[in-house]
């Protein structure tokens, strides 16, 4: 298939385990702002975040020298792109966020909270994680950003309310995660849906209030959307957690496509259907996670890119034979070029043809789950407002057949060319123009042929 399209990439004091510290002399003072937080307004996230976080390929099974080891690997310039020696950092993944367990589980003050002292701050696993300032440290000294994680789902706590109603909740455990988020120098935080913090205005007035512009992730799985006037928050979760299995890739991607049209995903407020699973074969999810073929890889790594969600990467990158096999895409600039362009459109499907057919799998909680998929989708993204070029991605889903993939200028959304020049982005590689039409040939099974379409007169 890729023969004629191949190009080779060359604060508040915060309890930690063992001393419970007393937070009513010695808290930050924050601003508290109880209206309806309408937009962060941060100046983040105006392109789809890109970075690392822990989950998909370790799940609990994180420390600190593992992380600051990811680190490392995130500024490594071990491997080239054009020639030139290049980290992933370059390419813009500058991120480096901890999910779930750094938290010291236990049963703490009247209420019995399980990771929340008695005045609210968060009681964090020193055996694990010595020292988050060191570590928050360390990813500023090597030029990136670090993120920490809340509302968490290990040992989950009843510390404030289940209601989205912040007049309803106890601000204590916000109030300190925050001072501790202050305190750490995290610079971004993924807000779970697990605990009883699923107060999203409450946390970004808080967060707000310190001063320090925060990326906020909520991940409470499609449960808590933004409207045409409400997003605080900078992305978003469509989604249940994905799994490295193409039935779960499939599934995830299609959470996006409803917030795609009504105009919800945009600049600030991304919709997101969870990491990306390159490179993360058996990861925590067991039989869930089989892992992902290459051909996979291509059609995971080209959908969340056409569809502009934060690229997260979950793999390790200290791994030479896992970043040999996926450098070629996930350090792909044109790919990455399109997931982080604006012209209007966040990218969504235009097409689908052939038999439907209703695939199984297993979700991230063992549970049968279904998808329906037809032979073949295809899905647009605008990069310039006039229409003169748009990034493409023609899905081949049938599971054992190629296909010859045709896609009729006229059918994409807004292209403003009927003779149009075809680029393979995959290849980066001209493939020549077109009219009317352009077919790809003998595209592999559970592959995707990933182009731009741009007018002959502008190429």
């Amino acid at each position: 298939i890729w023969g004629r399209c191949h190009h080779r990439l060359s604060v508040a004091p915060v309890a930690t385990h063992g001393r419970l510290l007393a937070m009513k002399t010695a808290t930050v003072v924050l601003a508290l702002a109880f209206g309806v937080a309408s937009g962060l307004d941060n100046g983040l996230g105006r392109t789809p975040p890109m970075g690392w976080r822990s989950w998909n390929l370790y799940g609990a099974d994180v420390n600190q020298t593992l992380i600051e080891g990811i680190m490392e690997g995130m500024v490594s310039k071990a491997r080239l792109v054009d020639g030139v020696p290049t980290s992933l950092c370059d390419l813009g993944y500058c991120d480096v966020g901890l999910d779930d367990n750094w938290q010291e589980c236990g049963s703490y003050g009247p209420d019995e909270w399980t990771y929340h002292n008695e005045l609210g701050a968060p009681v964090v696993n020193n055996e694990v994680f010595p020292d988050f300032i060191a570590m928050t440290n360390k990813a500023h000294e090597l030029g990136l950003t670090s993120g920490w994680y809340g509302n968490n789902c290990i040992c989950s706590d009843s510390c404030g309310d289940r209601d989205d109603n912040k007049e309803e909740s106890g601000v204590a455990c916000y109030q300190g995660d925050v001072n501790a988020l202050y305190q750490f120098g995290f610079d971004a935080v993924k807000l779970d849906g697990c605990g009883a913090q699923r107060d999203l205005d409450l946390w970004a007035d808080l967060i707000n209030a310190t001063g320090k512009a925060i990326m906020i992730e909520n991940c409470h799985w499609g449960e808590t959307v933004p409207t045409e006037d409400w997003c605080p928050w900078n992305f978003y979760r469509t989604s249940g957690d994905v799994r490295a299995s193409y039935e779960s890739i499939l599934s995830n991607l299609a959470t996006v496509t409803e917030f795609a049209e009504a105009g919800l995903s945009k600049p600030g407020c991304w919709a997101y259907p969870d990491m990306l699973e390159v490179g993360c074969q058996h990861g925590p999810g067991g039989a869930s996670d089989p892992g992902l073929t290459m051909e996979e890889t291509r059609t995971h790594f080209g959908a969340w890119s056409i569809v502009s969600s934060p690229l997260t990467l979950s793999h390790d990158v200290n791994n030479d034979t896992v970043m040999d096999q996926i450098w070629d895409y996930i350090a792909n600039p044109e790919a990455i070029a399109v997931n982080q362009a604006w012209a209007g459109h966040s990218g969504s499907p235009f097409s689908t043809s052939g038999a439907i057919q209703v695939r199984s799998f297993k979700d991230a909680d063992g549970k049968a789950q279904t998808v329906k998929t037809a032979d073949s989708q295809y899905l647009y993204k605008p990069m310039k407002e006039d229409g003169s070029q748009i990034a493409v991605l023609l899905m081949n889903q049938m599971d054992s057949d190629s296909q010859d993939l045709t896609v009729n200028f006229s059918d994409i959304p807004g292209l403003s060319c009927t003779t149009c020049a075809v680029r393979c982005i995959w290849g980066r590689k001209d493939l020549g123009t077109y009219t009317d039409s352009f077919t790809f040939e003998s595209v592999n099974a559970h592959d995707a042929a990933f182009l731009m379409i741009s007018s002959a007169e502008q190429a």
